[in-house]
């Protein structure tokens, strides 16, 4: 019998036995669930079978570890989509649209624009419960394509053959639940035992499916009011129907007909214009004079700000661009988190009362000398650069701490104009697989960072949890308290920073902590038609991370 290695142990295991079984037996020695395992660095779902001749390093893999979550989160999806095909007559699959995500709730829709209804939801969700409490079976298959794709023309999912229309497998991995078939971007999970916590919320004009939070497992999160960031989530939705792209798929065929450059130019324009309505709201606010910017990593903020800044001077206005970057403290001073380790990112780490001292005194009409931040020495000195505010001056100012009051507590409320800015992509592999903004914004900052810091995509990844720590911790609080919000999420963007993290991401050796990333990415990208970046226009936020940008980015 094959060996294998667990937790330092060698065990045997009979050929055979599913990895379902033998998670079972160590399950005692984990909090949460195990939900996948790592066979000598490749992940497995639980339904696999052990072979004859293979055995090594065996790691599991619970639905509090990232990977996991995602599958808790897939099957989920599938679960419900089977009790809508259940309790509405086979046509669960064509009938719901998961958009986006909304805290921890997945925004569904009805594909026919029908009422969401609280009976609808609770029909819903009692089947759901029964499919859990009877632990039904999640059964794998690998499809030829041509099967898979007369499979879901069948069943009415026309964006599922548009999307495997591009596919170069000559297979596809096909999930059933009884007799609902459907297909995932990613890992599954054995059976619907694994998915105990859930509920399905009215939310809008559609529905929340609300699942657990990566880091509580079996805890039902509460659902907050968040309806800046909805309505820019559906603004962009909205955008897309607009120019017929929903799906992968959809932008796929928008690439194969060469249609590239006017998709380009038409997105370009609406997010122009949305910059020029926030630019026209804050010339029509009586008083402003700090425009504070913040957002997530990778969001394009800087773009964002210069091209704000030129509609600005379109209503008279003079803006001046401010990093709070200039403000650190010296890199000595600051603060430790919990591993002793510089906290570059806390709100401490900034020399908070110097900028409020320079702001007031700029607001006085008093001449003032900008600090700015030498991230070589680590040092904080003078840069020489003196300014004084006219009537039309107005200061941008732009960083993490920007939308949070501590940050400017000195100047008076009605000064400040607060704008949230984010990559927020709405763009959907297909109407049940949406692209987590997260993979976005990580596949921008891949590609940034190895264009101008000649950083390695490993180096990056090992990174982004520390960043995304960041963000829940200083972004994401203060969001809902902006006057404005952009999202910076271009509908073909994924497909022109393909080319450019791709090479990036098969450079990531094996056996690395990143490698299983660099895999998903990888496997992600694939999904998507190549697109040139030729037609990008010197000011696109993509220029911010694949290069060419007329701003100093």
């Amino acid at each position: 019998m094959p060996e294998y290695r667990i937790n330092g142990e060698v065990v045997t295991f009979p050929a055979g036995i599913s990895y379902e079984e033998i998670a079972a037996r160590y399950q005692d020695g984990y909090k949460s669930r195990i939900g996948l395992v790592k066979l000598n660095g490749k992940i497995r779902e639980l339904m696999h079978h052990t072979a004859e001749n293979r055995g090594g390093d065996l790691e599991f893999i619970t639905l509090a570890d990232r990977a996991g979550h995602k599958s808790y989160v897939r099957t989920a999806i599938m679960l419900m989509l089977k009790a809508f095909c259940d309790e509405f007559e086979g046509h669960g699959g064509s009938l719901v649209r998961v958009e986006f995500t909304v805290g921890p709730g997945y925004y569904c829709t009805l594909q026919n624009g029908a009422d969401v209804s609280e009976d609808m939801l609770t029909r819903v969700e009692e089947r759901m419960r029964k499919e859990v409490l009877a632990g039904t079976k999640l059964i794998k298959a690998s499809l030829p394509k041509d099967e898979a794709i007369a499979l879901f023309e069948k069943s009415g999912m026309t964006d599922k053959v548009a999307l495997f229309k591009y596919r170069r497998s000559s297979s596809i991995n096909v999930y059933r639940i009884d007799d609902y078939y459907d297909y995932y971007y990613g890992y599954m999970l054995p059976d619907m035992s694994y998915i105990s916590t859930f509920a399905l919320k009215k939310y809008k004009d559609g529905f929340l499916l609300v699942l657990p939070e990566r880091k509580k497992p079996d805890v039902l999160p509460a659902v907050d009011a968040r309806d800046n960031l909805f309505e820019q989530l559906k603004l962009n939705t909205h955008w897309g129907e607009m120019l017929g792209i929903e799906t992968v798929g959809d932008l796929n065929d928008m690439i194969v007909r060469g249609e590239t450059e006017q998709v380009i130019l038409v997105q370009e324009a609406l997010q122009e214009r949305r910059i020029g309505e926030i630019a026209r709201r804050i010339h029509d606010r009586q008083g402003v004079k700090f425009i504070m910017i913040a957002g997530p990593s990778s969001s394009g903020k800087t773009t964002f700000a210069n091209r704000l800044s030129i509609q600005l001077m379109t209503w008279g206005l003079k803006p001046h661009l401010i990093s709070l970057d200039n403000y650190y403290n010296d890199r000595d001073k600051a603060p430790l988190d919990e591993h002793g380790k510089p906290d570059f990112e806390c709100l401490e780490a900034l020399n908070v009362e110097g900028f409020n001292q320079d702001m007031m005194q700029l607001l006085d009409g008093k001449e003032v000398e900008l600090p700015r931040y030498n991230f070589l020495s680590g040092k904080s000195e003078m840069s020489g650069v003196k300014l004084q505010l006219a009537p039309d001056d107005v200061l941008v100012i732009e960083g993490i701490h920007g939308l949070n009051d501590k940050m400017s507590y000195a100047l008076p409320a009605d000064s400040k104009f607060k704008i949230y800015i984010s990559a927020l992509t709405t763009l959907s592999v297909d109407l049940h697989n949406r692209i987590p903004t997260t993979d976005g914004r990580l596949l921008r900052r891949i590609v940034r960072d190895a264009r101008t810091r000649g950083a390695g995509a490993a180096l990056t990844i090992s990174m982004w949890d520390s960043v995304r720590a960041g963000e829940e911790k200083y972004i994401f609080p203060f969001q809902e308290s902006a006057d404005e919000m952009f999202n910076s999420a271009q509908i073909y963007e994924l497909a022109i920073l393909k080319q450019f993290a791709e090479p990036l991401l098969f450079a990531v050796p094996k056996f690395t902590p990143e490698f299983d990333e660099a895999k998903r990415l990888l496997k992600f990208l694939d999904y998507f038609v190549g697109m040139d970046q030729d037609a990008l226009p010197r000011n696109s936020i993509c220029r911010e991370f694949v290069g060419g940008s007329c701003f100093k980015v």
